[in-house]
């Protein structure tokens, strides 16, 4: 669903850029099946493999605008950030692997039940590394750095391509490695998980209040948002598991959502993103406006949005295995977070477009993106069983490969 929505932006950014790019749809459907192979890999080196896959298609996707200096910029940053957190991840798989014997993370699994290791510290190592890789890919502070630059120098259909594809194949991988596969040392990794969580909730959302330009505030307060998946992945049951299913799905919705309403009035070259020219947006397009709107209460956590109900989720399953300070931390930075998007709709409601402000078309197919990511939302916020009844019916598939 997100490869659909994210290629139909696509369409519309590259008629407007006047591009023809067939090969960003090619890189898409490559990162894709990159990412379907690490979030469903049974080996370590598969898993690292599906990444790499993954990231590649990426790297080339960011830097692709060639009419930009940012997405340029913005690419080379990627690949190289990421190249160092490739190396961590495979530094940290062949300690596993020394630890264990094994790449296998069924059989990993059946030798840490059954086998007291005297010295472990190579394992420890191991898992120490994998974090730092699995970090990278899913923005968690301190290994963030490059989100915001990222996000901001991209073109914005492959930001939301990012924020939701890539982010749900990164936990999902994370999810199988640690909670499943190394559950036996959840003692051991669980406080590095929490410690994790709390520096990315609260640095993204304390660095979010400050940024000046819509795609750098979405961009740390993803950080957020992979706070609170962190906190899921802390609680280390099903529950917990569950819940970080069900926060990726509805944020990948929001982000989809979000930066297609960015593509569509950030105009040529993606240049207007910052929050002065979001003003007045709701007396220019009133329809859009009133989208954005719905997208931004439902990131904020409001009721009767699906934003809601994911964060309920995630501080249940933190209460539910007795983090209680950790959802705490959750619950201020959700607040503080809140503050970021008051101000995006302070700016959409009470700004003052400029005189020579461009005239806003909306393509129909980022239109039809928008749409149905409204949509979504409202309906997960009422009704959200059905997704909660899909999520906890994952787990065991996750978790078994059932």
């Amino acid at each position: 669903v997100i490869v659909v929505g994210a290629a139909l932006l696509m369409a519309d950014h590259l008629a407007r850029e006047g591009i023809d790019g067939p090969e960003m749809y090619a890189l898409m459907l490559v990162s894709a099946a990159g990412g379907v192979v690490m979030a469903g890999a049974d080996d370590l080196v598969v898993l690292f493999l599906g990444l790499e896959t993954l990231s590649i298609a990426v790297y080339v996707m960011v830097g692709l605008h060639l009419k930009r200096l940012e997405s340029l910029e913005a690419g080379l940053k990627y690949f190289v950030m990421g190249a160092f957190s490739s190396a961590f991840l495979l530094y940290g798989i062949a300690l596993v692997y020394g630890a264990t014997g094994s790449t296998n993370l069924v059989t990993i699994s059946a030798y840490l039940g059954s086998v007291v290791i005297a010295d472990d510290a190579m394992l420890l190592a191991g898992f120490a590394l994998l974090l730092v890789g699995f970090g990278f890919k899913v923005a968690a502070v301190p290994f963030h750095a490059w989100t915001p630059d990222v996000y901001q120098g991209a073109p914005s259909p492959v930001v939301a391509y990012m924020g939701g594809a890539v982010k749900i194949a990164a936990f999902a991988a994370l999810v199988r490695t640690f909670v499943v596969t190394f559950t036996v040392y959840s003692d051991d990794w669980r406080p590095a998980v929490y410690a994790l969580a709390v520096a990315t909730l609260v640095v993204g959302a304390v660095l979010a209040v400050v940024q000046g330009d819509v795609k750098r505030m979405l961009a740390y307060s993803s950080i957020v948002h992979a706070g609170f998946v962190l906190v899921a992945v802390e609680s280390a049951g099903d529950r917990g598991v569950a819940a970080a299913l069900f926060y990726l799905a509805t944020y990948a919705v929001l982000v989809l959502g979000s930066f297609g309403i960015i593509t569509v009035v950030s105009g040529p070259g993606d240049r207007a993103t910052r929050l002065a020219d979001l003003d007045g947006l709701a007396a220019r397009r009133p329809a859009l406006a009133l989208a954005f709107t719905v997208l931004l209460l439902a990131q904020a956590g409001v009721p009767l949005t699906s934003g809601f109900v994911a964060k309920f989720e995630v501080v249940t399953a933190a209460v539910d295995a007795h983090s209680y300070w950790l959802a705490g931390v959750a619950m201020v930075a959700a607040v503080v977070a809140a503050f970021v998007y008051l101000r995006i709709l302070l700016s959409l409601y009470l700004g003052r477009p400029a005189a020579d402000a461009p005239a806003i078309a909306v393509p129909g197919l980022a239109g039809a993106v928008i749409a149905v990511a409204v949509a979504v939302t409202l309906v997960v916020g009422m009704v959200p069983g059905p997704l909660h009844d899909l999520a906890t019916d994952a787990v065991p598939r996750l978790i078994l490969g059932a």
